[in-house]
């Protein structure tokens, strides 16, 4: 039985249907502050698995320990994190709290209750603002941007201590760079509860009629197009990269470090570049106007995944053209989301 924390949010439930379809048990705990039980039902039906779900809070010592008591977990996936860059330059204490506190709270039960495998949701943020592209395991932890990405490095280095005195414990930190897409049936996908802060589901609601334009924050950034680049890879590749990871880590219980990876495509694509590619593929016009830089924003930055082909044996295969496909394929089968119509 493998424990996902934040299961029920967007990386999550595709990770959810890859362990599944590999043959897993999973239990789901989630606040569902990001995330949502329809999610889970969907899964459910793509799979044809069954989910223990557990509604609880990282936060929460008490309710940690009731799922590790009823329970007996080979592993732990953990994703339950706040996530939006701006969001977290406006609430530091919350995602302090909710990132390193509770990631310290879930280490603590899971030393309490003698499960010593652990694959944290880790981010490309961690190497800071001064780091050189493309970024590689080997460069230090940095000094992020935002807060979101400090809760990100100290939970890393706090892993990484924990690992040093616990010959049993045995971790893996992915980091991400920035999953889009949804799954090619179109049953689960980006939800976001609010404004989305992420590109794909704000443009994909433009696209819909939901919203009325996209906003693209900055075109004066030292860029071939004057917008941001990122390196953007489908959410389906992000998923089975968790499970590559957790084979991995069953078959390596000698590591004695935390080992990391980076999950991503190796390719920066601009914002405008993410428009015009989602326009071919659907068809759909995208009105957009350019406002102000958002705060806490890097020009690019990309990957280089190279350690995780060699040792994982995994590389993003799906295209750019699947990731627009399958974000609008997802958004007009729901266009409010999981909310019924």
């Amino acid at each position: 039985m493998i424990l996902i924390t934040g299961g029920a949010g967007y990386i999550g439930s595709h990770t959810c249907v890859s362990l599944l379809e590999s043959g897993y048990d999973i239990t789901v705990f989630d606040n569902l502050c990001n995330g949502s039980t329809e999610a889970l039902s969907r899964v459910e039906k793509l799979t044809n698995r069954k989910i223990n779900f557990f509604k609880g809070d990282v936060c929460n010592p008490d309710s940690l320990d009731e799922v590790f008591t009823e329970n007996g977990f080979q592993a732990v996936i953990h994703f339950s994190a706040l996530k939006a860059v701006g969001e977290s330059i406006k609430k530091p204490l919350d995602y302090y709290k909710n990132n390193v506190q509770g990631s310290l709270n879930l280490l603590q039960a899971m030393a309490k209750h003698k499960v010593n495998n652990f694959i944290f949701s880790s981010s490309a943020t961690v190497y800071g603002e001064e780091a050189g592209i493309p970024y590689r395991e080997t460069m230090q932890l940095g000094s992020p941007s935002s807060p979101y990405g400090a809760s990100k490095v100290m939970v890393e280095r706090m892993l990484q201590d924990a690992v040093k005195a616990n010959s049993m414990l045995h971790a893996v930190s992915l980091r991400y760079f920035n999953p889009i897409g949804a799954h090619p049936s179109g049953l689960i996908g980006e939800d976001p509860k609010d404004v989305p802060n992420n590109l794909l589901p704000f443009l994909s609601q433009v696209a819909v009629g939901k919203r009325d334009q996209l906003n693209i924050y900055g075109n004066d950034y030292p860029t071939d197009d004057g917008t941001c680049k990122r390196d953007y890879l489908h959410v389906v590749d992000l998923a089975n990269g968790h499970l590559n990871a957790l084979n991995w880590l069953f078959k390596n219980q000698e590591i004695d470090r935390v080992e990391a990876f980076n999950l991503g495509t190796g390719a920066a694509i601009s914002v405008l570049e993410i428009v015009e590619a989602f326009v071919k593929v659907t068809g759909q016009e995208i009105p957009y106007q350019f406002v102000s830089r958002r705060e806490g924003d890097l020009p690019e930055f990309w990957a280089d995944a190279t350690k995780a082909k060699n040792l994982l044996g995994w590389e993003a295969r799906l295209s750019l053209e699947d990731m627009m496909s399958d974000t609008w394929n997802w958004q007009k089968k729901n266009p409010n989301g999981y909310d019924a119509d």
